[in-house]
């Protein structure tokens, strides 16, 4: 087992003469990661408040036993009840779950409270990145040749399949890699297994992937990753964040002062996360939908002469140079003398994922891992294995040549403009019909016109918010249908011989279902009823 040491200290401030790390924590919260940084924290001498709104009484058995662990294993100042403000009293840092909401009461005015008493807020994430800087620090006084490698990704969707296949990528090249975050384990859980299975440094993971989510990355100030992306941003959290510009700039602290930045560059609200100054300063690799113009740069190829195939493609200066990520100069223009060549890596329609938004995240976890140094061969061949992630743009079943496909993850207007895009085709036309709606938490719900008028032959409208999006839809066929149940049934009855039946709410999923897996369960089971009616079902 390893120990590292001054876990808490910041990373620029460590060596400072007189410099003292702070050592009393408040956690905030007894989610997975207000769990994972209470343990942290004792795993590391602190002392630890641990405070929650919540009667104990309204714990789940699981919260239950992690709280008789964290007991077990020294937490003796636990708080139950309203805050107040006699809780910071010997108070250096709130360790704040990412489920609490700073713009929300109670916790707005703890903040506030907190803030004037000169307290600290951290995200498990800065615990994280605190304890990795520690751990680089334990390398170089031990003379190891041991370098951790993070990578960070965000964005409103596709984190958690570009996560999950940066992590398969990885591994692919014959690293040693640990998959954390928003995901799931939280980060600090992971470190501490790590840390309990290792004898020696060498033995920790080389690659660290990390999915960050906004709430995570509010309170983080230290993360400096090897490469992060943002791979979209779309409304969504508003109700979290207080407004798109605090969910903006939320985002953009996934990159640190040297992290390699790779950004989506058909997004214009990615690439107006960094100024023109830091755009000249800093690594930056873009993906995109279009074919790329830059040294090291990735996209989409479309071959008219071999049929219509799209290739994912890599911007090179010469065939037989793999170049690493470049910095950009004010100037975006490739200098006359190194033309460049794409090398077609792969077919999209060879990935096993399904859409041009997974092609773009395919490209977004090549990027990531190439800025990691790993060889392009064996990261190719990961990609064609990667299978995809359950309820995110998932074919469930074929039912009377039906296909019917579950994205019940698609809880944001993004998300299901996505799942649009890319399932349609303006070769076959409209044959998709949709079922949204849920809670959708105060979005904007017109951007699923554009898309919807080109795909979708029909809409049915489940849950709270079915009314205003069929008030989006403009000229879009809407049936308010009310359950998932009756909208399944509905979409099944007007579907014709290759058709699709997609299930992308666009929505949360808490007024009617415990969660969106619950969700795409009730989903699933009436499909598998539907197959029940018809010979020659195809799973």
């Amino acid at each position: 087992m390893l120990t590292l040491e001054n876990t808490f200290a910041n990373p620029s401030s460590v060596a400072d003469l007189g410099y003292e790390a702070p050592h009393r924590f408040l956690i905030l919260g007894l989610g997975e990661s207000g769990i994972a940084m209470a343990k942290w924290c004792l795993r590391n001498g602190a002392a630890v408040r641990l405070v929650d709104t919540r009667d104990r009484s309204k714990f789940s058995e699981h919260q239950l036993a992690s709280l008789a662990e964290l007991e077990f294993a020294g937490l003796k100042d636990v708080q139950f009840g309203p805050l107040n403000d006699q809780l910071l009293n010997d108070i250096d840092v709130i360790g704040i779950s990412p489920g609490l909401s700073p713009f929300q009461e109670p916790t707005e005015s703890f903040l506030i409270a907190a803030r004037k008493s000169r307290v600290d807020v951290w995200s498990e994430i800065e615990f994280f990145a605190r304890a990795v800087d520690a751990l680089t620090r334990m390398s170089a006084t031990k003379e190891s040749v041991y370098n951790s490698t993070v990578l960070a990704i965000t964005g409103t969707n596709g984190k958690t399949t570009t996560t999950a296949l940066t992590g398969q990528l990885c591994e692919r090249a014959g690293k040693k890699v640990a998959v954390a975050g928003n995901i799931s384990p939280a980060a600090l859980d992971k470190l501490m297994t790590c840390l309990d299975s290792a004898d020696q440094i060498e033995d920790m993971p080389d690659v660290w992937v990390l999915e960050l989510s906004s709430f995570q990355l509010v309170y983080t100030y230290s993360l400096n990753a090897t490469a992060a992306t943002v791979l979209n941003i779309t409304q969504d959290h508003l109700d979290w964040h207080g407004d798109m510009s605090a969910y903006v700039e939320a985002k953009s602290k996934i990159f640190g002062s040297e992290t390699i930045c790779v950004l989506n560059r058909d997004d214009p609200l990615v690439m107006g996360l960094l100024s023109d100054e830091q755009k000249a300063e800093k690594a930056i690799v873009t993906f995109g939908s279009n074919r790329p113009d830059e040294q090291g740069a990735f996209g989409i190829e479309h071959d008219l002469r071999a049929g219509g195939i799209d290739w994912l493609v890599w911007a090179e200066v010469d065939e037989d140079l793999e170049p690493k990520p470049k910095r950009r100069r004010k100037s975006m223009a490739i200098e006359e003398d190194e033309p460049l060549r794409l090398k077609r890596l792969i077919p999209a329609d060879a990935l096993r994922i399904r859409g041009r938004h997974n092609a773009l995240n395919a490209l977004a976890a090549l990027a990531l891992a190439r800025a990691a140094g790993l060889p392009m061969n064996a990261l190719l061949h990961g990609l064609r294995d990667y299978h995809g992630e359950p309820h995110r743009v998932q074919s469930i079943a074929i039912v009377n040549d039906v296909e019917y496909v579950d994205d019940s993850k698609g809880t944001n207007v993004g998300a299901t403009v996505a799942a649009l895009n890319g399932l349609g085709s303006n070769e076959s036309g409209k044959r998709i019909w949709l079922i949204a709606g849920g809670d959708g938490k105060g979005q904007d719900f017109s951007p699923l016109r554009e898309p919807a008028l080109r795909f979708v032959k029909g809409v049915f409208l489940i849950g709270k918010d079915g009314e205003k999006i069929a008030e989006s839809m403009g000229d879009v066929p809407c049936v308010i249908s009310g359950t998932l149940s009756a909208a399944v049934q509905a979409a099944a009855s007007k579907a014709v011989s290759g058709d699709l039946v997609l299930l992308s709410p666009a929505c949360a999923s808490l007024d009617q279902f415990r969660d969106y897996k619950e969700r795409a369960q009730v989903f699933v089971a009436e499909v598998e009823e539907l197959g029940m009616r018809f010979e020659g079902v195809q799973a």
